[in-house]
């Protein structure tokens, strides 16, 4: 599956937020567009990176759009050393 990496340059996350992305990660989940947590960068200035698996990137933006949040450019990586 392709992976994929997107920024958002204010996205202030709260505990509770970071408990459940954590948690969808570990879970392995998958949601309804194919798209799959891997990991989640972030710090307290709301500067957080996403990386992603998906079919397309397409795919990516959806995910984003289904829990309100804007997604901007999203790059595919060929891997994670």
């Amino acid at each position: 599956m392709p992976m994929f990496m997107d920024f958002h340059d204010d996205l202030p996350l709260s505990p509770e937020m970071i408990g459940a992305i954590t948690q969808v990660t570990q879970d392995g989940t998958i949601d309804e567009h194919g798209v799959r947590q891997v990991e989640l960068f972030h710090n307290a200035d709301g500067k957080v990176y996403c990386l992603l698996e998906a079919p397309d990137a397409d795919a990516v933006r959806a995910h984003h759009d289904t829990v309100g949040v804007s997604c901007g450019d999203v790059h595919q990586i060929s891997g994670v050393l």
